[in-house]
């Protein structure tokens, strides 16, 4: 956590969180990070409106070096990255064999290594799943969380935060459209669906675009001091309450809260960014191209207004939303929006009408029409 005054560690609020690092972890010297510091509303709009510094320190981090790793890791999960460059990101997912997803991860290329970052409860279960396919495949694989930590600069002055630490003209992020049912083979480009532009930093780690800013990765050792570079050139700190705020508002899934053990990616909206639909055999792709090729997946994604929401008790993740008693859906992540006000994302059956009357617990609840 960055040690700075009024900050209030997500795991002092919520023991049962799962913002907090995996065991392992912290047995290798991994802190929480901070829900806020002081005032979450505040953060909020500094996120939403100019930029703020977001500790997610406590996302696992694994390192995939080897000469065969771009084309190893492109036959294993749901991304096109058999010519993934050197300074490009990307995302991936991991499917079931029934096209479920399993894990997500965000992607760095530097040239040497592949750099893959993920929720903090899912680094074993990938670095497992990885290391049961290496085969004779030149790749090692290893979980480098201990050494690397990542940051984030968040809103839409992130990119000018990010200059203070000798990081310019980073490229907007690249993320192809999602084609009609039945396209024509051949016609989606064979490249990443999502590149994200990836630079160096002098006093290393790298610096990723992404759609909510800025990511910073960098030697966990040299953590405070890239966070005083940032701050001291007068970007403020936010908590990750205010990150989650953001995210939800933006309609951005994240794994393990906005999916369950069957959920498929177009369920979610991860195709876009995280599935190229016109690249050879992986695990579960049969379920992904039916679904596709079908044009509804089951369940859709939603934005919900909570109304009669208590001030201290959102909805957990995983509370079913009903409609006329019976259950159409979950909540995933639930915030209290500093214009919106309580809000949640929700999987939902694709039948529930945009106009349904929905409860989530005590509360009533509207679809948001976008």
């Amino acid at each position: 956590m960055i040690d700075i005054a009024g900050a209030v560690a997500v795991e002092a609020i919520d023991e049962e969180t799962r913002d907090r690092p995996a065991p392992e972890h912290v047995a290798a010297g991994v802190r929480p990070v901070a829900a806020h510091y002081g005032d979450p509303i505040r953060e909020q709009r500094l996120l939403a409106t100019g930029v703020g510094l977001v500790d997610r320190s406590h996302r696992g981090v694994i390192a995939v070096p080897g000469v065969e790793r771009a084309s190893w890791l492109h036959t294993l999960t749901t991304q096109h990255l058999a010519s993934l460059a050197a300074g490009q990101g990307s995302e991936l997912l991991v499917l079931s064999p029934h096209g479920h997803v399993e894990q997500h991860a965000m992607v760095a290329e530097d040239g040497e290594t592949t750099w893959l970052d993920t929720e903090p409860a899912d680094t074993a279960g990938l670095l497992t799943y990885l290391d049961k396919m290496r085969f004779f495949t030149r790749v090692d694989p290893r979980d480098a969380t201990a050494d690397w930590a990542l940051l984030s600069l968040v809103g839409p002055h992130a990119t000018e935060a990010a200059a203070v630490l000798g990081v310019t003209d980073l490229a907007e992020p690249d993320v192809l459209g999602v084609p009609g049912p039945k396209f024509a083979a051949g016609s989606l480009p064979p490249r990443p669906t999502a590149v994200y532009d990836v630079r160096a930093l002098p006093g290393g780690g790298w610096a990723r675009r992404v759609r909510l800013g800025v990511d910073l990765l960098v030697p966990r050792g040299s953590l405070p001091e890239v966070a005083g570079t940032v701050t001291n050139a007068g970007t403020p700190v936010a908590g990750l309450w205010a990150y989650e705020a953001v995210r939800v508002a933006q309609r951005l899934p994240r794994v393990g809260f906005e999916t369950d053990h069957r959920t498929i990616p177009a369920e979610v909206g991860l195709v876009a960014p995280a599935v190229h639909l016109d690249k050879g055999c992986y695990r579960g792709q049969e379920t992904v191209a039916r679904v596709h090729n079908l044009g509804r997946p089951p369940r859709q994604l939603a934005l919900l207004h909570l109304d009669g929401v208590s001030t201290d008790q959102l909805p957990a993740v995983g509370a079913p939303v009903t409609a006329d008693g019976r259950t159409v859906g979950f909540v995933g992540t639930a915030v209290r929006h500093y214009e919106l006000g309580p809000v949640a994302l929700a999987v939902l059956k694709r039948s529930v009408p945009a106009d349904a009357a929905l409860r989530v617990e005590d509360s009533t609840a509207a679809i948001d029409p976008e």
